[in-house]
């Protein structure tokens, strides 16, 4: 089971553009994601099909949404994997230097997700459809079961986990302001 839906090559392509045009080696963004330099070669030649943690803590450090680097074509939405969440890429909105990310996530119960931090002012909100969800920052996370809503900013590491027995159906807004 692949981590990421859709070309890892155009992935790849799209994360050392970004890499390029900031003037960052390969070496220093590996250092300041927290991945290795391998890893990071490897997503870069396509080789690789990275994680979700991996994509966010590279994109967090290039100060772009994830959405920046996914190979989005017009085929079919795109499908990234993390540990413990399965998220759908179902739409992204820019708004007067604002990007939003909509996704359609599953959180299986019994694993749980540990996400590096976005950059500053990044902010995340979920709607719970069904089952009972734990997110957040992971020194303070929130509970919601089905019907309700958590907010946090998310330029911290935050998690995310099914409590009980049952798997969590929500959506995902992520609000990603301009960086300077």
């Amino acid at each position: 089971m692949t981590a990421v839906s859709g070309d890892p090559r155009e992935v790849g392509r799209k994360v050392r553009r970004l890499r390029q045009e900031r003037g960052i080696s390969l070496s220093e963004l590996a250092r300041r994601a927290g991945v290795g330099k391998a890893t990071l070669s490897g997503l870069e030649t396509g080789v690789r099909n990275p994680t979700l943690e991996t994509l966010w803590a590279v994109t967090a450090q290039l100060g772009v949404p994830i959405a920046a680097v996914l190979d989005t074509g017009p085929a079919a939405p795109v499908l990234v994997r993390g540990t413990a969440v399965e998220a759908t890429l179902l739409e992204v909105f820019d708004d007067a230097g604002v990007t939003y990310e909509l996704y359609r996530i599953r959180v299986p119960p019994g694993a749980t997700q540990t996400s590096p931090a976005h950059h500053n002012g990044v902010t995340e909100h979920i709607t719970v459809f069904s089952g009972t969800l734990s997110a957040g920052p992971l020194d303070a996370p929130l509970v919601a079961g089905p019907g309700g809503y958590l907010s946090w900013r998310s330029d911290v590491p935050h998690g995310y986990a099914a409590v009980g027995a049952e798997p969590v159906l929500a959506s995902l807004l992520i609000r990603y302001p301009a960086t300077s």
